[in-house]
């Protein structure tokens, strides 16, 4: 891991500040972003700024056993009130989380820049996506990096248009990836969303060990 940061320019994540920012610049290729999410480190800009790297402490995650379900999701899922989908409609995820209206968020950190890395990341099977539908119709869905060999999935961002079905799609991923061995769902800083479904914070060094 430290060869593939020290050969993308990243210094040590110990050197972040106190908000988490780590460095500027450099580039967005697979292979950058490759190195860069091995190292707990993650790209958030926006479109009039460089391109900004970060790995705060501490980090929020989820560790898919303390997953928490309310009740009213239960019942949507005995239900069965949507059906999920994994990389099927990868580009229409991400174009979603990128153009949907956020409550207090004036533009998107999603820039085109953005857009074309994962759409390109999801070439190689790292970037991966869930969709929710209802009556075929595509209602949310979010996306992330999956390092697989590591049991390591980094979310980056989700939408719905209707109530209830990131969440939705949010608890069904989980579900599937704790029976694919994953340990660890890096949700990157608090929430008070992500608390709610059971995520917490963790020491930043706590977080890198999991990488490693």
């Amino acid at each position: 891991m430290e060869e593939e940061q020290f050969q993308y320019g990243f210094p040590p994540v110990e050197n972040a500040n106190s908000q988490g920012l780590l460095a500027y610049g450099g580039d967005l290729s697979p292979e950058r972003l490759t190195a860069a999410y091995k190292s707990g480190i993650f790209p958030w800009y926006s479109k009039d700024e460089p391109i900004l790297w970060w790995s705060p402490d501490p980090r929020m995650v989820l560790f898919p056993h303390e997953l928490k379900i309310s009740k009213s999701m239960r019942k949507l899922f005995k239900k069965q009130e949507f059906e999920v989908s994994y990389n099927k409609a990868f580009d229409a995820v991400i174009e979603n989380c990128a153009t949907i209206k956020r409550e207090g968020q004036e533009e998107t950190w999603i820039t085109q820049e953005m857009l074309t890395a994962y759409k390109e990341l999801h070439k190689t099977g790292l970037a991966q996506s869930a969709e929710v539908w209802n009556n075929n119709n595509l209602v949310g869905g979010l996306y992330g990096i999956y390092l697989k060999e590591k049991q390591v999935f980094c979310g980056e961002s989700m939408f719905t248009k209707v109530s209830n079905a990131s969440k939705y799609g949010f608890i069904s991923l989980v579900q599937k990836l704790e029976k694919e061995g994953v340990q660890l769902i890096d949700c990157q800083i608090y929430t008070p969303h992500l608390a709610s479904l059971g995520a917490r914070e963790i020491p930043r060094k706590e977080f890198i060990q999991y990488l490693r």
